[in-house]
């Protein structure tokens, strides 16, 4: 007997969202060597670590080559010194949570799949649409069903819940990824509520709550009655830049229970059984990030990439051009000019500016005739792709 692959990697796109662009972009580069291309596609930050997360990232390193300091296998759900900084970090926007039901990782994207070995795939699960693909591929690969929550522009891409489906988990991002959407706390406490009564468990990935200024939500643990329907995923690669040095949390609360299982637990037991933990040297950075020093200078960043965002949405408030998001997000989601679709759009603004985004089709059906750009490129670049994009579009 041959081995059997998992049929259900079939029902998937031959590659990856971002994959497709990057070979897109390779390919016109092939063709024209000579053209200057703007990345504002991919969520990946360009801003330099925190001065004083290099230093705990070196004094660790340093630790690591002495016999009295050395650390091998850690804790599979990371070390006290950091689950207490991201606790203390909660406390302070009004959040109370214990000790172990903060599990450190290697960033939000493992755990967004992950979390699924704790369900059967007799599930329904309910993504919005436009979506982050992990969500959707995630599921297909198990073979799950998926039904989908109208993200538009009639509801400025914030659907709330409909009673008429009746879903098992339900995957909410906020600030969202792709559209740059954010939940209000009446908005959130819709789904709370609408998770609390059908038993339903929200992920809530809050990899942008960085963001988020003024008294919008954070957290969905900023709800009332969360902590009985949500698993919260985050991660440092946005609020101090760790795409490149991977780090991230999930929040299981402990009354957090279906099926007279504790979720915490089972999740413990998964992570203990296919994960070794994070390295000692990155959750020493990642602790760092915390420091009233580490926050100041992850903020001073944070602000850089917010003024990223202002130049470009104030460029389409110039051409009246409908998006959302760039607010409290790094996203720009807007309407492709002169009603295009998501794809002729990318070509067209790459062949006639070098500059790259996100097709919004790529997302989802309600993404087609959308478009997303990022604010973390550099101010030179972002000035310069907007300009462009003025030049090239301000007359449509």
């Amino acid at each position: 007997m041959a081995a059997k692959i998992n049929a259900n990697f079939n029902n998937i796109s031959e590659s990856y969202l971002f994959a497709r662009v990057n070979q897109l972009v390779r390919e016109f580069q092939e063709q024209h060597p000579d053209r200057e291309i703007i990345r504002m596609g991919i969520g990946d930050v360009t801003r330099p670590l925190a001065a004083k997360v290099v230093e705990a990232l070196k004094a660790a390193s340093d630790e690591q080559g002495k016999q009295e300091t050395f650390h091998g296998y850690g804790p599979e759900q990371g070390y006290d010194f950091l689950k207490e900084a991201v606790r203390g970090y909660y406390k302070r926007h009004g959040v109370d949570l214990e000790l172990n039901e903060i599990f450190i990782s290697d960033g939000a994207k493992s755990d967004c799949g992950n979390l699924m070995d704790l369900f059967s795939i007799d599930n329904t699960v309910l993504v919005p649409d436009p979506v982050y693909p992990v969500y959707v591929d995630t599921n297909v690969m198990a073979g799950r069903k998926i039904i989908y929550a109208d993200a538009n522009e009639q509801n400025h891409f914030l659907p709330l819940p409909d009673e008429s489906q009746d879903a098992d988990i339900i995957y909410i991002c906020s600030p969202n990824n792709p559209t740059g959407a954010a939940y209000s706390r009446e908005q959130l406490k819709a789904w709370v509520d609408y998770a609390n009564r059908r038993g339903s468990i929200i992920f809530f990935d809050a990899a942008y709550e960085c963001f988020v200024t003024g008294d919008m939500p954070r957290s969905i643990y900023e709800i009332e009655g969360a902590k009985t329907c949500a698993v919260e995923i985050c991660s440092f690669s946005k609020k101090a830049g760790f795409t490149g040095t991977r780090c991230g949390y999930t929040v299981v609360p402990m009354d957090l229970v279906r099926d007279g299982h504790a979720i915490n637990k089972m999740w413990l037991r998964r992570q203990t059984t296919k994960f070794n933990g994070t390295a000692y040297i990155i959750q020493r950075g990642a602790a760092a990030v915390f420091t009233p020093e580490g926050e100041a200078e992850c903020e001073a960043n944070l602000e850089y990439y917010r003024g990223n965002a202002k130049v470009i949405t104030d460029t389409l408030d110039r051409m009246g051009i409908f998006y959302t998001g760039g607010v409290y997000s790094p996203y720009i989601w807007l309407k492709c000019p002169g009603d295009r679709n998501s794809w002729d759009f990318f070509s067209d603004l790459l062949e006639k500016t070098g500059v790259v985004g996100t097709p919004g089709a790529g997302f989802g059906k309600n993404g087609e005739k959308f478009f997303r750009l990022t604010a973390f490129s550099t101010r030179e670049n972002t000035e310069k792709a907007m300009k462009k994009f003025y030049e090239v579009y301000g007359r449509n």
